[in-house]
């Protein structure tokens, strides 16, 4: 019994004639009842593709679905030996600037953690060793740790850090680990990562503390 837009129940009007419609059982004999059959189909289309997608990948002939047009057979994209082509502005795996002597550019000015809406970059700021010319001017980062299942790659660390320490631009993305502690980089793996064109370095230099063209202000002398 179906209801109508007023909610009330359908009622056969009177005098109108109501004849029933008898539906036929369907046939369900032993060949479809046992699913043999539909199994074997099943079997000879799945080897079908196995076989014919194993014979172009061991010849060489799968086609690329990032540059070629898809069709019939493998269009999955094996990452990382298949990339698609990213933009200049795509957002991957992050990395820290080092310097020319391959400590990283960072001053533990907490800038990007500051920024981070995810809260997923952790640091701990340490000073320089006396003598060296960047004590009392700035400090570098004891530990600094990305939480990469955290993180929502909005880029914001990017655009707060003033030294340009901490870039996206790697082009990698997070590989499958078995475990949530290997989603954790530290700093010396965050360092080992280079851009897309092999660097490890800024590509925005600056004068350094000793440098001739360092103003010379520091924590000490003031502005």
């Amino acid at each position: 019994m179906t209801a109508t837009a007023t909610n009330k129940p359908w009622t056969k009007p009177k005098g109108a004639a109501f004849t029933p419609k008898v539906m036929p059982r369907p046939v369900r004999d032993f060949e479809v009842q046992s699913y043999l059959p539909a199994v074997a189909k099943g079997l000879v289309q799945t080897m079908g593709a196995f076989f014919k997608n194993t014979k172009e990948m061991v010849l060489g002939q799968k086609m690329d679905p990032v540059l070629e047009g898809l069709s019939w057979g493998i269009t999955t994209i094996s990452y990382p030996e298949e990339k698609r082509p990213y933009t200049d502005r795509f957002r991957g795996l992050h990395r820290l600037t080092i310097r020319d002597d391959g400590s990283p550019r960072c001053v533990a000015c907490l800038c990007c953690s500051t920024a981070c809406p995810a809260q997923c970059i952790y640091i701990e700021a340490g000073e320089y060793p006396p003598g060296d010319p960047r004590r009392g001017y700035e400090r570098y980062p004891h530990k600094f740790v990305i939480d990469e299942l955290r993180c929502v790659f909005c880029g914001f660390c990017v655009e707060a850090c003033p030294c340009d320490a901490i870039r996206m631009d790697t082009g990698l993305h997070a590989v499958p680990y078995d475990s949530r502690e290997q989603f954790i980089y530290g700093k010396d793996l965050l360092m080992g990562f280079t851009g897309r064109d092999g660097s490890r370095h800024t590509q925005n230099p600056r004068a350094e503390p000793g440098d001739p063209e360092h103003p010379g202000i520091d924590r000490e002398h003031g502005h």
